[in-house]
């Protein structure tokens, strides 16, 4: 009898984490250094003011560890997107345009084509983002850092400031049933549920593939697969919020749909239910690999892990959504995925999760 394996079998306990962010209330007792104003919570982070109508968002984020597929696959040109697009799009969260990006990389060592290949991918990362790189800092910390091979171990880890006016920020308010979820397509796995992936995917860590298999569901290198860059979708959310009201921006990362219902703090008595999907090959294959392994790996729980094949979520008024797709389709030039995934519902805190002709609920 195959055994669940869940995010916390691979080694990222959810409940653990739930009962460790609690920590992060004090924090709050900071909040009296702000010199001008106050703090404004919103869904998915905090801004704070630098005048009477002008916010600044701050974020920080790194690509966890698929950092350590990079390595095994040595691949490291692409990486630094995924740190940017991580950063970035949770920046456009609140409404706010991305205006300066600073890196953080720990390594064993400081090798110079290492160096180089992971700022090609954060220069890429930030011409696609619309936004320099105003500062960094890499240290060589090899007491801390453990690489797969010599000297190629690192972190990395990317912040990002953005601003934002007032009449422009993202609130999650007013937020209705049958107000419409638009989706914007993901690259695959993008940077979350990574641990997962590779207990599940390669021979290093307890999986069945060598990175450079090719499966028969895939058209590449299992490992390239993986390392596929998180998309990054600050032009076409900028560009729709300059259009129509938007209500909701919710970046679908670390537990995945289940993110949506921090909206329902701010808008209370909805809930969501998402109806489309067409997930990219790789999603399958963990699942079907996972019970050769003599494991299964629920729907539920993929739902909770992984993005599925829509990397960000939108809301708008249902009167606006078919300006919303158009303006998102010109946007992206068709090089990423829209599609309405989903609606607003009246069953308080439900996500509802209809897929291959099955009700999930999460």
């Amino acid at each position: 009898m195959s055994k669940n394996y869940t995010y916390t079998d691979a080694g990222v306990n959810r409940g653990q984490r739930v009962e460790a962010k609690k920590e992060l209330a004090s924090l709050r007792e900071t909040y009296r250094h702000i010199g001008f104003g106050g703090i404004m919570h919103l869904p998915y982070s905090n801004v704070f003011p630098v005048g009477e109508n002008t916010f600044l968002d701050l974020q920080i984020e790194g690509v966890g560890t698929k950092v350590l597929v990079a390595e095994l696959a040595d691949k490291y040109d692409t990486i630094g997107v995924d740190a940017v697009a991580m950063v970035v799009n949770d920046v456009i969260r609140s409404g706010a345009k991305p205006l300066g990006l600073a890196d953080n990389i720990h390594a064993v060592a400081s090798v110079p084509k290492l160096v180089n290949a992971w700022l090609k991918g954060i220069i890429a990362g930030a011409e696609q983002s619309g936004c320099p790189v105003v500062n960094g800092e890499t240290g060589d910390v090899a007491e801390i850092i453990k690489g797969l091979r010599p000297n190629s171990g690192f972190d990395m880890v990317v912040c990002c400031v953005g601003q934002v006016e007032r009449q422009g920020l993202i609130g999650g308010r007013d937020i209705k049933p049958g107000d419409p979820i638009i989706g914007l397509a993901s690259n695959g796995l993008h940077s979350n549920g990574i641990t997962l992936a590779r207990k599940i995917l390669f021979k290093a860590w307890g999986g069945k593939y060598e990175p450079t298999d090719v499966p028969q569901e895939l058209t590449q290198e299992i490992a390239l697969e993986v390392l596929e860059p998180t998309k990054i979708y600050v032009k076409p959310l900028l560009e729709l919020a300059r259009e129509v009201k938007v209500k909701a921006a919710v970046h679908i990362t670390g537990d995945s749909y289940t993110k949506f219902n921090n909206l329902t703090a701010f808008s209370p008595g909805i809930g969501f239910c998402f109806d489309r999907f067409e997930p990219q090959p790789i999603f399958g294959l963990i699942q079907k690999t996972a019970v050769e392994l003599g494991y299964t790996i629920t729907d539920e729980e993929m739902f909770r892990t992984f993005n599925m094949g829509w990397g960000f979520g939108i809301i708008v008024d249902k009167s606006d959504i078919d300006t919303a797709l158009g303006v998102l389709e010109h946007t992206t030039n068709g090089e990423c995925g829209v599609q309405r995934i989903g609606r607003v519902t009246s069953r308080e805190r439900i996500v509802e999760i209809e897929y291959e002709e099955k009700g999930l609920i999460l």
